[in-house]
């Protein structure tokens, strides 16, 4: 056998051995294997990184092999760190489908009461560890954030907080989601009762749309059973009509930050737009995340001549009175 044709055997040879390698290079390391395997991705790691963890767990045959399509599938600077499941089963195009993917997101539900205000409700999500509470709270501050996406939020006054439109429900998120993703979800639940409920019911209504939610939030606020609420939200129209004052006790402990069982004559006093103690009418804005009864009610308020009420009953029950005289009788009877 002449040298020449020695060559080209070898090089076939070559060729066919580098061909087999790279075919096996692509098959799952061991077929029969489907233990799971979880692997962090830490941020700002590379392919090169990647491919070292992936072959010392036996994961993929042939490092450059792995590095070679990663690039060639434009994927190696889009890897988004966390942790990713895999098994010694998977060949390599579900390996790099599975890193394109993105990483495995746990799934958390929590759920916001009614009557929550936009700080009860950064610090709830806070403590779960779902969000920033000051980025929150800052995105939270100003409608025109999202106003965009919402044609109800173009309803309200400019510079105006979501305050009273995260909607009060029970959610399911990802772990991985940001604030903007959590503020986006609750937005969207208000927006789906305005669209569905509240919208056409709105444009007869002698209350602009941020009036309405305004009054829900108040008695959202002070109502303990919803069978009061419509009674609770005539009440407020009574008096807004005769122009006596709210008088609100929730409106002047949304001021105080806190929840005082019992106001005092300074706390009644304390000057703010939002004392309705001290201002006719409704506070310019919501001072709580109502729920669907609450604003109902405020849409469709009982046809009575109340004009005050006080809680009489340990279910949260209140006594309601046309005149001042009856109202301080069931107050002292209290």
């Amino acid at each position: 056998m002449n040298k020449k044709r020695l060559v080209v055997i070898i090089i076939s040879l070559l060729i066919i051995i580098t061909g087999f390698t790279l075919l096996s290079s692509f098959k799952a390391v061991d077929p029969k294997d489907d233990e799971q395997i979880e692997i962090e991705v830490k941020e700002g790691s590379t392919t090169k990184s990647i491919s070292n963890i992936l072959k010392e767990e036996k994961l993929i045959k042939n490092k450059k092999i792995f590095e070679l399509r990663m690039k060639q599938k434009e994927i190696s600077d889009k890897i988004q760190p966390g942790n990713y499941i895999f098994s010694r089963d998977m060949d390599l195009r579900t390996i790099i489908y599975t890193l394109d993917s993105g990483p495995i997101r746990d799934i958390v539900k929590f759920t916001i009461p009614e009557g929550y205000e936009l700080r009860q409700i950064a610090e709830r999500l806070s403590e779960m560890e779902l969000v920033n509470k000051e980025k929150f709270l800052i995105l939270t501050s100003n409608k025109e954030i999202f106003e965009n996406e919402y044609e109800f939020l173009r309803e309200i006054d400019k510079g105006q907080s979501l305050e009273g439109f995260l909607f009060p429900a029970t959610y399911e998120v990802y772990t991985t989601e940001s604030e903007e993703d959590i503020i986006n979800r609750m937005l969207k639940a208000f927006e789906s009762l305005y669209e569905n409920e509240l919208k056409e019911k709105i444009s007869k209504s002698e209350l602009s749309f941020n009036e309405i939610i305004t009054l829900a939030s108040i008695i959202e606020r002070e109502g303990k059973l919803d069978e009061e609420r419509p009674i609770m939200a005539a009440v407020f129209y009574n008096r807004i009509e005769q122009g006596i004052r709210l008088q609100s006790c929730a409106t002047v402990q949304y001021i105080l930050g806190e929840r005082k069982p019992v106001l005092t004559n300074k706390d009644t006093s304390t000057p703010s737009e939002y004392n309705t103690y001290l201002h006719e009418g409704l506070p310019p804005a919501p001072i709580a995340a109502p729920g669907k009864v609450s604003i109902i009610s405020a849409l469709e308020p009982a046809d009575v001549d109340y004009l005050y009420f006080v809680l009489t009953g340990e279910d949260g029950s209140h006594t309601f009175s046309s005149n001042y005289q009856d109202h301080l009788k069931a107050k002292n009877k209290n």
